[in-house]
């Protein structure tokens, strides 16, 4: 009998590979922004992936799936990493809408795209050269960057969209 359920799993797996990227696909979007929220106090804490699983009493991984969104944080698990960054839980919420707008979901997704380019190595990297120039050069670049990105909508445009230009 084992011996029966154990081929019935191995000729299941791609099956449940494929739920697998079901369920990837179907992260709800408040637990991918906790994820990201997460994700980027610790590295405003500057605390390892590591010292913070040790902190809440879980291994590294647990913390990136955490990060990630692949696994929903409990109640409990959000005091825990509160308490662990000296944060109030509050700020893993920071930047969701009101539930009772109807605009919440699109609102979300604008936000995860944010955070998650500001929470790569590239996204760091940027917003920590940027905030070396003054001022006043800091402007130029975000006028340059909004010229590159007028140009490049432009160049999507279809052939014909511009009337009555």
């Amino acid at each position: 009998m084992k011996r029966y359920a154990a081929a019935q799993v191995r000729t299941s797996r791609p099956a449940q590979a494929e739920q697998s990227n079901v369920a990837r696909e179907l992260v709800h979007p408040v637990d991918r922004h906790v994820g990201q929220q997460i994700r980027i106090r610790r590295m405003q804490s500057n605390v390892s992936l590591g010292d913070l699983g040790a902190g809440i009493g879980v291994s590294l991984q647990q913390v990136q799936k955490y990060e990630s969104g692949k696994n929903r944080v409990s109640a409990s698990m959000l005091y825990e990493l509160a308490n662990c960054l000296k944060i109030p839980v509050s700020r893993f919420f920071e930047g969701l809408p009101d539930p009772e707008t109807t605009q919440g979901q699109q609102i979300i997704t604008e936000i995860d795209e944010k955070i998650a380019y500001i929470s790569t190595a590239e996204g760091r990297r940027l917003i920590d050269d940027v905030l070396l120039l003054s001022p006043r050069v800091r402007s130029r670049v975000v006028a340059l960057v909004s010229s590159i990105v007028d140009e490049e909508m432009e160049e999507q445009k279809p052939v014909g969209s511009s009337a009555g230009s």
